[in-house]
């Protein structure tokens, strides 16, 4: 019987066995460490469609280095610790790749955007751009996008991004002290308080001809929105486009604010008027007139101080956790994760008690990859951590082997460990008639059908992996598997956490029956990250 007739007979597969185990849900998350020894990192993040690389931002330093298929280059990607004022809330605070960096001939071809503080303790946002070292930046290439007086030295702000429109969004703080003494936040012709929005692709001033006030003489061109205290951390949702702000309160309540996508901007997010849903008291505005609430927010008990906005997961790593926004605070490392329809919050969880991060006392950051995964940046321990959801990985033998020149039948077991992470699976067939060649597959079905002088126990679309194995003269075969090579890290073939995979070998069996060939028992996989 040859693979061709295999799969054949494969294709016409049977309802899944009524003995075979349910496919188990995950329950709770991990922290992975994947990198250390930073200075300070406080963000993390990959240009488009970047798989092999993650770039993390030293603040103090001000210093960018890559992490690249799982190592830390020794050479920085950018280095402007000469001409950035780091500690404090001061530094390289920011970074944000061109939607087109690899769009060859693309205006944003090879650009990127960095926020820092100067040695005049200024805001800057700077362009640069790429050298012809993919994995160096040209120092000496740049351009100005902003340039923004900080009365104070705390509230700096720092993030920035790239919206789905393709314009660039910055966060600014409300220029520092306490209870924003200059009530810039409210102010209409002082960018500090604001979210602001450039056109990086338009000349100077990079103004889009679309920003809400464009043409009003009471407020700045640049300003989509006002109102803010110190958003920190914000992040555009990769699937729906909406917008999600974690702002830094005064000293009783943080506060996670929403702005759906589509939005024409100029809302009015409330600071100094409001901390969150309470009325400051403070002059300047009237509270709760036209001024948009956060959906979310939390008070300073239990050692809280200071929001680390996040992300809404879009990755495939933690499939019970998709659409969930993950948020924390950066001194009680408290973490949580919340649904949102729109309109209300629901399924708030703290994950204090199952994500465990040895020697984290700063969460500075979240971070997003290419492939939408989230990393936790830890400031004082130096540290990179992926997030994971924390599962049993389940292995379950089904079906029988035949019976063979040999014995009783061959059999197929499972070692190394069901974590993809870990990279460490064997397949094993004995009991195999010695020097024969054999074919290990697998499927996302099972099956009972005859095929030769055995059982097919997967059916469905199946993927053989190549080449042929042979038995060795004990009448065993053995297969290390890859994760991170073809067919199992893509196509048809790859293999994603939280699915059961069925896995089963072929083999010749010339002495045996009239058919030529046989088949070992099946196992039931479900994989963890």
């Amino acid at each position: 019987m040859n693979w061709t007739s295999l799969a054949r007979l494969s294709a016409v597969a049977l309802s899944s066995l009524s003995f075979l185990a349910p496919a188990t849900q995950a329950q709770g998350l991990q922290g992975i460490e994947i990198a250390s020894g930073f200075a300070a990192p406080v963000y993390l993040t990959s240009p488009p469609g970047d798989t092999a690389r993650m770039f993390v931002l030293e603040q103090t330093s001000a210093r960018i280095k890559i992490i690249k298929n799982g190592s830390v280059l020794a050479t920085p990607f950018l280095d402007i610790g000469a001409i950035a004022s780091g500690g404090g809330e001061r530094g390289l605070l920011g970074m944000a790749f061109h939607p087109d960096y690899f769009t060859v001939g693309a205006t944003g071809e090879g650009k990127f955007y960095v926020n820092y503080t100067n040695n005049s303790g200024d805001t800057v946002v700077r362009q640069y751009s790429v050298s012809a070292n993919a994995d160096v930046a040209d120092a000496g290439t740049f351009v100005n996008i902003l340039q923004l007086g900080q009365p104070f030295s705390n509230h700096n702000g720092g993030c920035i991004q790239f919206g789905p429109d393709g314009y660039l969004y910055v966060g600014t703080g409300d220029g520092g002290s306490a209870n924003d003494p200059g009530n810039r936040a409210q102010n209409p012709l002082n960018n500090l308080g604001k979210m602001l929005r450039f056109d990086v692709d338009a000349a100077a001033p990079f103004i889009p001809a679309s920003n809400p006030f464009v043409g009003d003489p009471t407020t700045n061109d640049e300003i989509w929105s006002l109102g803010q205290r110190n958003p920190w951390r914000f992040s555009f949702d990769r699937l729906t486009g909406d917008l999600w702000i974690g702002d830094v309160g005064q000293g009783a309540r943080e506060e996670v604010s929403f702005e759906p996508a589509g939005s024409p901007g100029g809302l009015n997010y409330g600071w100094r008027c409001m901390e969150g849903t309470n009325c400051t008291g403070l002059s300047g505005c009237t509270c709760n007139s036209g001024l948009v609430l956060p959906v979310d927010e939390y008070t300073h008990a239990s050692g809280n101080c200071s929001i680390t906005g996040g992300y809404r997961y879009r990755g495939t790593s933690m499939p019970n956790y998709v659409g969930k926004y993950f948020y924390a605070d950066y001194c009680s490392d408290r973490i949580w994760s919340i649904d949102f329809d729109g309109t209300n919050i629901s399924n708030k969880v703290e994950h204090e008690a199952d994500i465990a991060l040895p020697g984290v006392v700063s969460i500075t950051s979240f971070g997003e990859d290419a492939n939408g995964e989230l990393y936790i940046v830890d400031a004082n321990g130096g540290q990179i951590y992926r997030l994971a959801e924390d599962c049993a990985p389940t292995i379950i033998d089904y079906c029988t082997g035949a019976p063979n020149s040999v014995g009783a039948g061959a059999d197929l077991t499972f070692g190394g460990t069901a974590i993809l992470s870990n990279n460490n699976m064997v397949l094993t067939a004995s009991g195999c008639p010695a020097g024969n060649p054999g074919i290990f597959f697998y499927s996302k079905s099972a099956n009972s059908a005859p095929l030769g002088d055995g059982t097919l126990c997967i059916g469905g679309s199946i993927t053989r992996l190549q080449p042929a194995d042979f038995t060795d003269i004990l009448g065993i075969a053995f297969r290390n598997i890859d994760f991170t090579a073809p067919p199992m890290n893509s196509g048809s073939g790859q293999i994603v956490a939280g699915t059961s995979y069925f896995f089963q070998f072929w083999y010749r069996d010339p002495a045996f029956g009239g058919a030529g060939s046989n088949l070992t028992d099946a196992v039931e996989v479900i994989f963890c990250p």
